[in-house]
């Protein structure tokens, strides 16, 4: 799958509605009535309070972070660790010092097999792939 810009229907800004505009007469009547009962519901269920505690709360300062170290927190007496101490060398590759493996045969898709004898080796070399 593969990523597309969209376009600008799918916008997550400018969501702001215009003016509404009414067929007629009666309907921006009813509008009217149905905005004035709901102010006064939210009027009987106190939401304005609420409304208004939603609005000091987003007005108000955000919350600064201050990342320092409290007082008599700090580790200055404990020295850092640098490059004096010297790099660690590389471990030598493991090599296989024994008699008893002749090789490594390729059986199958990639298989690696240990070879302990010419027998072994004939065997894998004469195996239907």
């Amino acid at each position: 799958m593969t990523m597309h810009l969209e376009g600008p229907w799918l916008s997550t800004t400018g969501k702001r509605k215009g003016k509404v505009k009414f067929r007629n007469a009666e309907e921006a009547r009813k509008a009217r009535e149905l905005d004035e009962s709901w102010k006064s519901l939210q009027k009987k269920w106190a939401v304005e309070e609420q409304e208004k505690k939603r609005r000091r709360a987003l007005s108000a300062e955000p919350l600064t972070y201050n990342l320092t170290i409290p007082e008599g927190r700090g580790t200055s007496h404990i020295k850092s660790v640098g490059q004096s101490t010297g790099v660690a060398v590389l471990k030598p590759a493991p090599v296989y010092t024994g008699t008893k493996i002749k090789g490594i045969g390729t059986m199958h898709k990639s298989n690696a097999v240990p070879i302990f004898s010419d027998e072994e080796a004939h065997d894998i070399a004469t195996m239907r792939r």
